[in-house]
């Protein structure tokens, strides 16, 4: 009988899990390794290799991507779903991922509606392990190609006012930006009902503030995420829907409040009528598809640097 791989428990220091303990220079060394990716052309870095996407959750923008990414770079994907494999009959993740490695895996990403899921999966594998996103805790790729998509319109991340709206509470992209972000001297404004945004966000990274009022959060922005909000949580929470878009609602009005050469951003899927109106979406200062389109040399980056 073959022998098991051998399993570390301490995981991979080329895993990608995390915004809040990534070390400054590995974000920025990821960053100008994401511009030389671009555009994405093929190429044969990881030619022999194999990248597992293992998805617990739906997914399109960033499961694509991921597979995209890879492709380029001369890997070979293989696509692991929950309705599609062991999962649906119990296998745990520990057992899943071990499967996976035992396969011939070089990395693998998953996608998991638990929080702190790909760093069980890191305890018990000796290969790298990306979070594309995990519970209400973190999806630390696309702060950073949210990052890179802001770095190609300003000259730097410090000093830059940026406001983010909506469901910050429940938000991994709205957790990350805000420890990338600060980290790299952006001015973070939080806004959104207290049942969403509450004051405890603020305590996430240094010098972020919470206001009630999207007025006073855009107000000379450089920077306008908006973070989907979800129509059944809002109920949940006894929110009225009709007030959210009244209260919260980015529209064309709205933005003329912010800096003339503002970027308006989403992580997508974007709720029109929701969080923002088709006219700003679509609008001059949106760069929502730039960011789906800049989230492949992003991913391209994060996969060669694990694998390289």
């Amino acid at each position: 009988m073959t022998a098991s791989p051998r399993i570390r428990r301490d995981g991979s220091s080329r895993s990608l899990l995390d915004i809040e303990h990534l070390p400054t220079e590995r974000i920025t060394g990821l960053l100008k390794l994401a511009q030389s990716m671009r555009p994405a052309k093929a190429n044969s870095l990881l030619r022999g290799k194999t990248v597992a996407l293992l998805f617990y959750e739906p997914s399109t923008r960033t499961r694509v991507s991921f597979e995209l990414a890879a492709k380029k770079l001369g890997a070979t994907t293989t696509v692991v779903t929950a309705a599609e494999s062991s999962i649906e009959k119990g296998e745990s993740l520990v057992d899943t991922v071990r499967t996976l490695r035992a396969a011939g895996v070089d990395a693998i990403v998953i996608r998991h509606p638990a929080s702190g899921a790909p760093h069980l999966a890191a305890r018990n594998l000796d290969i790298p392990v990306i979070n594309a996103g995990d519970g209400m805790h973190e999806h630390p790729s696309q702060a950073l190609l949210d990052a890179f998509t802001i770095l190609r319109h300003k000259k730097q991340l410090r000093g830059l006012r940026v406001a983010m709206i909506g469901d910050i509470l429940h938000s991994r992209v709205a957790r990350s930006n805000i420890h990338l972000l600060g980290r790299l001297g952006a001015r973070v404004t939080l806004c959104g009902p207290v049942e969403l945004a509450p004051d405890l966000c603020a305590t996430l990274a240094e010098g972020v503030e919470i206001t009630r009022h999207i007025e006073q959060a855009i107000r000379n922005a450089d920077v306008i995420m908006m973070l989907r909000v979800q129509k059944e949580r809002l109920a949940g929470l006894q929110l009225n829907a009709e007030d959210y878009v009244a209260r919260y609602q980015l529209n064309a009005e709205r933005l003329r409040l912010a800096r003339r050469e503002v970027l308006v951003m989403h992580p997508g899927p974007a709720i029109l009528g929701m969080e923002l109106t088709s006219e700003v979406e679509y609008g001059p200062q949106s760069v929502i598809l730039e960011q789906v389109a800049n989230g492949v040399p992003v991913r391209m980056a994060v996969l060669a640097q694990a694998l390289k």
